[in-house]
């Protein structure tokens, strides 16, 4: 079955093996140029193909007229997209006779659109998954063909999550490919009333408010440290500082939220509800890792609150 692929990011990698592990005739792929600015943590789609010796291109708009001609001219039997970053125009959905699947890393209906790995962490769930779908004009929102769930540890970071999605996909696509070549695809339109939609999300977004329970900024420190920007307060010298690294603490004292407990070898910061430990920071591009070594930064007194 010959399929055109768009992929990118380590579950771009994970589709593409898994379409080669079950005998699918990829005849070209499309992915994207690795961003300078971006922390590229992930493998590279563009190599995987290279190395064996796959048409692979980088289009800056996928939905021109030659990139349709020339999708057209491959006449592919299916379309598969993981984790490619751009919507795909109707014109070319339209091209393959068996239609056109995209990957996404959640349990659709829910966390449809950008960065749900980081958004359910956020949001503090326990669970979710990976759903291949038909894709249509609207994202995330064509029928569904297959899930699998995967539960959220409550150590797990985005990073740490993201890696077991790789692996539910591989276990997903496993499942569903073989069928699919057979022509036995089985699909159920999804209820988007019952589901919800999440934007993109910037470095700026993480900024900590420190009224919140302690549970919740939790939630954030751990969805987007490293790889991603990280969480950050601004202390009174307005020194951007970044909490790569903290777990909240239950029963704690109530105080001005912000506002820093220094306790034998831990460093407490007083939220809306309980507290905050703080484990790993960063201070004008200078990482401060323990209790002990945090202690000694905020005890020469120049920061007494966070805000």
């Amino acid at each position: 079955m010959k399929t055109i692929v768009f992929a990118y990011h380590n579950m771009g990698i994970a589709g593409l093996e898994a379409l080669a592990g079950q005998g699918y005739d990829i005849a070209a792929v499309f992915t994207h140029e690795d961003d300078l600015r971006e922390n590229c943590w992930f493998g590279s789609v563009k190599e995987w193909a290279r190395q064996r010796n796959l048409p692979v291109y980088t289009p800056e708009e996928i939905n021109s007229s030659c990139w349709v001609e020339k999708i057209k001219e491959f006449n592919p039997d299916i379309i598969f997209s993981f984790y490619y970053r751009k919507m795909i125009a109707g014109e070319i959905l339209a091209i393959p006779q068996a239609g056109a699947f995209n990957l996404h890393g959640s349990l659709l209906p829910h966390y449809r659109g950008r960065c749900p790995v980081n958004w359910v962490l956020i949001n503090g769930e326990e669970k979710t998954g990976v759903t291949l779908h038909f894709m249509i004009d609207k994202p995330d929102a064509g029928d569904i063909v297959g899930q699998k769930e995967v539960a959220i540890d409550f150590t797990d970071t985005a990073k740490t999550l993201y890696g077991k999605l790789c692996l539910a996909a591989t276990s997903l696509l496993d499942d569903l490919l073989p069928e699919i070549k057979k022509g036995k695809i089985v699909r159920r339109k999804q209820n988007l009333s019952e589901g919800s939609y999440y934007g993109g999300r910037k470095p700026e977004d993480g900024r900590i408010d420190w009224s919140k329970p302690a549970s919740e900024i939790y939630n954030l420190i751990r969805a987007v440290t490293d790889p991603y920007p990280g969480a950050f307060a601004l202390p009174e010298n307005n020194e951007k500082m970044i909490i790569w690294q903290a777990t909240p603490e239950e029963n704690a004292e109530t105080g001005i939220p912000g506002s820093i407990n220094i306790r034998q070898e831990e460093v407490l910061v007083k939220t809306g509800k309980n507290a905050i430990k703080l484990l790993d920071i960063e201070v004008a591009e200078k990482r401060i890792k323990g209790g002990i070594k945090i202690g000694n930064y905020f005890r020469d007194g120049k920061v007494t609150r966070l805000k």
